[in-house]
């Protein structure tokens, strides 16, 4: 019987030496478009790049409700092997959850590597993961994703543990497994709880302070504007989940002391499995004092990042706090949507348009700025400023100093 790809290897950080060509899918369903799917099939595919992976087509399908057995029509399948006659793949990109029934189905029909849109995200965590607490995060979040999937497919996992007496009589292979990932999922839920309780400590060492926190969907340019504010120099990169670890930074204007932290950029679909796992480095979130929540303006889809972030939020229980909506990336939005034959009034008129529309959507203080060339930073200084004097006269009513 054919092995799964599922295995206790995907774990950890695999080195890929050259890109591996891919296939995407898609499902339109009936209460989704074509075109919404379509820009779900972009982010997917910067997803299998940043994964390392070169997307060489796609297929869509519309259905009335997913194939329990196969996800897609049989129909579907066969064009998709087809095509693979000609255009050999490495692997097939699902973006939509599989369970291990339909994955081992879609295997043993195309002989490809499946893998579905959280096991992607997964695997690209998997890479980012620098830290100790970050990699095993990142571990559990893997097995809590197999873990389920391990009842309808056959997979034969590395043998953490062997020997005499490790095996009962006639005990299933599949059962041996399950009691594997089970027993390291315990474990590594127990280092996290280790870790979760410095981290804790960390953060009551720091309760002083004003906390501020950087929020927003994935390459958004949060590390860029965190360099900018704290004058810090950490990795920004055009690629999703560039920062992975929490990173916070002491910042100090005008003898005014506060915290800064960059947190991991949130998506559509995120596995929920991270944000359990991720706990600890979301409590950074959950105990500031004010959000800044960053977009990329110039994003065709910047409304719907701007709903997955909030609605993420709200699953947090942070939505009610002080915020402020950062519209980043000014000059991609105006080289992407102004015409160059425009005059500097028009365009300025449109900008007043576009942000009073904006703050009146979401209800919340908004400022346009480009941390790539710094327009509107003092601004946004001052701003924030404003948002952190605010925040220290409540936690500190009686005191004489004022910032």
């Amino acid at each position: 019987m054919q092995k799964n790809s599922f295995n206790i290897h995907s774990v950890s950080k695999v080195q890929k030496l050259e890109p591996e060509n891919a296939i995407l899918v898609g499902l339109i369903l009936p209460d989704q478009n074509e075109r919404v799917v379509t820009e779900h099939l972009d982010e997917l595919e910067f997803l299998a790049q940043t994964a390392g992976a070169k997307v060489i087509k796609r297929f869509t399908q519309r259905l009335p409700a997913i194939n329990s057995h196969s996800f897609i029509g049989s129909g579907k399948i066969d064009e998709i092997k087809k095509y693979m006659e000609h255009f050999p793949a490495d692997m097939v990109i699902f973006d939509d959850d599989l369970s291990g029934k339909q994955q081992n189905h879609l295997e043993s029909e195309l002989k490809v590597k499946i893998i579905d849109r959280s096991f992607l995200i997964l695997d690209i965590f998997a890479s980012r993961a620098q830290t100790a607490q970050a990699k095993t995060q990142v571990e559990l979040a893997q097995l809590q994703y197999i873990y389920p999937k391990l009842r309808g497919m056959w997979t034969h996992l590395e043998r953490q543990r062997g020997g005499i007496g490790m095996r009962g009589p006639g005990e299933q292979e599949i059962e041996t497994d399950r009691r594997i990932v089970k027993e390291k999922i315990s474990l590594l839920k127990k280092k996290l709880e280790k870790i979760d309780q410095q981290s804790e400590t960390q953060r009551k060492n720091r309760d002083e302070m004003i906390r501020v926190s950087l929020v927003g969907y994935t390459n958004v340019g949060k590390s860029t504007l965190m360099n900018v504010l704290s004058k810090s120099d950490l990795f920004a990169e055009n690629k999703l989940f560039a920062t992975l670890d929490t990173t916070v930074r002491k910042v100090v204007w005008d003898a005014m002391p506060f915290l800064l932290s960059d947190t991991v950029g949130f998506i559509r679909k995120l596995p929920h499995h991270l944000i359990e796992s991720f706990k600890s480095t979301l409590d950074e979130v959950r105990e500031s004092d004010i959000l800044l929540h960053v977009v990329d303006i110039s994003h065709p889809q910047y409304q719907d990042h701007v709903q997955t972030v909030l609605k993420t939020l709200e699953e947090l229980k942070v939505n009610d706090k002080p915020s402020i909506l950062i519209c980043n990336k000014m000059d991609a939005y105006r080289e992407n949507y102004f015409d160059a034959l425009l005059d500097a009034e028009t365009k300025n008129d449109l900008e007043i348009e576009l942000h009073r529309s904006i703050e009146n959507t979401y209800n919340l203080p908004v400022i346009f700025i480009s941390a790539k060339t710094q327009e509107n930073i003092e601004k946004l200084r001052a701003l924030l400023k404003e948002h952190i004097s605010r925040q220290y006269l409540i936690r500190y009513p009686y005191r004489s100093k004022t910032w």
